[in-house]
């Protein structure tokens, strides 16, 4: 067991707490680093597959998970204008029979709540800006915004899609800009007056979409997120405001379902749509990305986070054969062996914006557990 290595995480998204909790039931010394002063209930809906289910099961987070979140029937595809079903994926209990985890639709917030449970307060350092790194022989130095240091073994980069890191290893890197935009928030379901909306629906338009979702187990609060064109917006964040009456009218036209949620929300944020390729590379030394540090994706899937579990879970296994810092590079090249080729297919496929717009293979993403995948040589 690796008891005597130190890793640090940079970063305390999903990836980074659940690299944190998987490498600390390995028996890895780890600290993570978060430049954020609190964590925050950001008012966004995620999709937790069943792949990423494995993951929390691994943790020992399961039950909490499914108190906290919504467990659907179906992910119905449907017309925009008429409301015919193109596309019913059938999820609920014959999905968690088939795959062996269930499929369940969550807050943002509820998921990084609950990965956070695993991981002991005193081994995450909030308000810890990274700044700069040395990645000596056999440890590497890590700077601060508030001109403190640190040392560790090894480096697990999980922050996030404009990385740090990544720019330090491999340079700058510009995305590209889809020309398209999302809009998303979470309400109180109390606000549709009682409207039914069905569970979770994609409706799909000539050249936008929108995807609508319960986030907790008593329907009591809702989430969408749109995607549409809009090619003069560049920011990529998710607390810039967005404007409820333009995103009225962008979905004018659209079912009466989708008229009513928009005309029930009280306001939202948007973010701009950004699509990368997979880097050739993922780590360099005794320091790796992580997540959406190494491939970022379009959100078409709903699969980011859940690569970026599987990618923890993954990590926790090779670096759980380590006794000496001499062996994490190898640890590390290993990683990226053996993710790269699945999380390249997600990042490639999510781009298409098809998924399950028609009948779809889907068993490759929902059926694989990290825990017991194959592991590169």
């Amino acid at each position: 067991m690796g008891g005597r290595l130190s890793i640090a995480v940079i970063g305390a998204g999903m990836g980074g707490l659940a690299t944190a909790a998987a490498l600390l039931r390995a028996g890895v010394d780890v600290t993570v680093y978060e430049q954020a002063r609190k964590f925050a209930r950001l008012g966004a809906g995620i999709q937790v597959g069943c792949n990423a289910m494995q993951v929390l099961r691994g943790l020992g987070l399961e039950q909490r998970i499914r108190s906290e979140a919504f467990y659907p029937r179906s992910w119905n595809n449907r017309d925009w204008r008429t409301g015919e079903v193109r596309y019913d994926q059938i999820f609920g209990p014959a999905a968690e029979a088939k795959y062996g985890a269930p499929y369940l639709l969550a807050h943002r917030g509820d998921l990084h709540a609950t990965l956070a449970s695993a991981v002991p307060g005193e081994r995450i350092r909030l308000d810890h800006k990274l700044t700069g790194l040395d990645d000596r022989a056999g440890s590497v130095m890590l700077g601060f915004a508030d001109g403190s240091t640190a040392v560790h073994d090894g480096v697990v980069a999980a922050d996030g899609v404009h990385s740090l890191v990544r720019q330090l290893l491999f340079g700058a890197e510009k995305p590209s800009f889809t020309g398209r935009i999302a809009y998303r928030t979470t309400f109180p379901a109390a606000l549709l007056g009682g409207y039914d909306i069905g569970e979770c629906t994609k409706w799909w338009g000539e050249d936008r979409h929108i995807v609508i979702y319960y986030v907790k187990p008593d329907r009591s609060e809702v989430y969408f997120v749109t995607s549409q064109p809009e090619p003069g917006f560049t920011v990529e964040s998710w607390s810039a405001k967005g404007d409820m009456p333009t995103l009225r009218a962008a979905f004018d036209g659209f079912h009466p379902q989708v008229q009513h949620v928009l005309a029930a929300c009280p306001d939202v944020h948007k973010w701009a749509l950004a699509d990368r390729d997979p880097l050739p590379q993922w780590q360099d030394g005794n320091v790796t990305l992580l997540g959406d540090a190494c491939h970022p994706m379009t959100p078409y899937m709903a699969q980011g986070a859940a690569m970026a579990l599987e990618d923890a879970a993954v990590l926790s296994r090779l670096l759980a054969e380590v006794n000496d810092p001499a062996g994490i590079h190898g640890a590390f090249r290993r990683l990226e062996a053996t993710r790269k080729p699945r999380t390249s297919r997600v990042q490639l496929t999510s781009r298409t914006n098809t998924w399950l717009r028609e009948k779809t293979d889907v068993d490759w993403v929902y059926s694989y557990n990290p825990w017991t995948a194959p592991l590169a040589a």
